[in-house]
């Protein structure tokens, strides 16, 4: 069977494939220290997981409108407005499974073939997968890893659109307020602005480029529930965009979804209206594992590691151990069972760093540390 050539501009995301061969290593007896995947290990808040049971039972198991329960869509657009100080009209706001199709639908609907659109390096590696697949040109600006990751503005041009992310996976740095400035200059038509890690930060606020004034009425917001709500498996995300884009992306989420899964929705409205204490306490687990794994990593020969501000990744340099970070990275996996991710799997930029997800109870990070010490010894 013969693909499309599309399928040969379409990337992956290689932390699953290293968790694939960590599961192998699994069954064959080995102990691995799962440190690949970009997700929480808290469990869903209880209250969630009751109001999703509740909304079972209560028949939420049928199509709901294709752009998302109206009542969610008013939740999400006060919490969302509050969090980043604007008014937000539910009409602006489209439910989807999971943060990835408001990238994926919106890219589609705007990229033309021969685009050029901004993409962070390094950065997810989905953004320039998608622009790829969209018949797009991916062009990287580089983030500066002398100044905690913060964006070079040197590498930054005027295109058509760009992607943003902050916090910033897979370095947890952040876009401040000036940087946000130097975007605006550009002068872009759109740009997506991908902030699921919006909540998990270090110290500090929160700078969005929805309250940014020359940037609110082009900026196309990505979050979703997985991070702040540990329901990575719920799949349930959300974009808010101007209301013509919502109203594509809506038909385009008719063609391939239908809809987010209603039951799911009403989970995530319990999660909007419930208390906070469950998101601040894992907050603060993840300012005492990063501390702890930041400072481990620093004290390894050959390791430099800048503190992420946000999200719970940490992407140190070990060009002083190697000049192959991705064999490293491999060895790693192979011969002293931590499970990581090349830094080259998410762009050029990374080629002497390896992405660790410190989103692990403390005695998994204690031991990874151990591991490679023992390794890198």
């Amino acid at each position: 069977m013969r693909l499309a050539r599309r399928m040969e501009r379409l990337g992956t995301e290689t932390a699953f494939e290293v968790l694939a061969r960590a599961r192998e290593l699994e069954a064959a007896g080995r102990s691995v220290c799962h440190l690949e995947i970009g997700a929480p290990d808290f469990d869903t808040p209880d209250f969630v997981v009751e109001a999703a049971c509740d909304a079972l039972h209560a028949g939420f198991t049928k199509y709901g409108p294709a752009a998302g329960d109206p009542e969610l869509r008013d939740a999400i657009a006060a919490y969302a407005g509050a969090l980043r100080g604007v008014e937000i009209d539910p009409a602006e706001v489209v439910v989807v499974p999971g943060a990835k199709p408001i990238l994926f639908f919106t890219l589609l609907a705007l990229v033309e073939e021969g685009d050029e659109v901004l993409v962070p390096d390094p950065g997810f590696p989905i953004y320039a997968s998608v622009v790829a697949l969209a018949g797009g040109t991916p062009v990287p600006y580089r983030l500066d890893e002398g100044r905690g990751f913060a964006i070079d503005p040197a590498t930054l041009r005027r295109v058509r659109g760009g992607i943003f992310n902050t916090p910033h996976n897979p370095t947890g740095g952040l876009i401040g307020a000036a940087d946000w400035d130097r975007i605006a200059g550009l002068d872009l038509e759109w740009l997506i602005s991908d902030e699921v890690y919006a909540e998990i930060l270090y110290g500090g606020e929160h700078a969005s480029a929805f309250a940014h004034p020359a940037l609110r009425e082009k900026t196309i917001l990505c979050d979703a529930f997985s991070k702040t709500w540990s329901m990575t498996g719920w799949r349930l995300g959300y974009g808010v965009l101007p209301p013509a884009l919502a109203e594509a992306v809506t038909r385009l989420q008719i063609n391939c979804t239908s809809c987010a899964a209603t039951f799911s929705q009403r989970a995530a409205l319990a999660a909007l209206r419930g208390p906070r204490e469950p998101v601040e306490r894992m907050v603060r687990t993840f300012r005492s594992r990063r501390d702890l794994f930041v400072s481990g990593l620093n004290a390894l020969p050959g390791v430099r590691c800048a503190e992420p501000r946000g999200a719970f990744y940490a992407f140190p340099n070990v060009s002083g151990a190697t000049d192959d970070a991705a064999a490293l990275a491999r060895r790693l996996l192979e011969e002293a069972g931590v499970a990581c991710v090349a830094g080259t799997a998410f762009g050029a930029a990374g080629r002497s760093n390896i992405r660790f997800s410190f989103a692990a109870p403390e005695e998994t990070l204690r031991e990874a540390l151990d591991r490679m010490g023992r390794l890198l010894g």
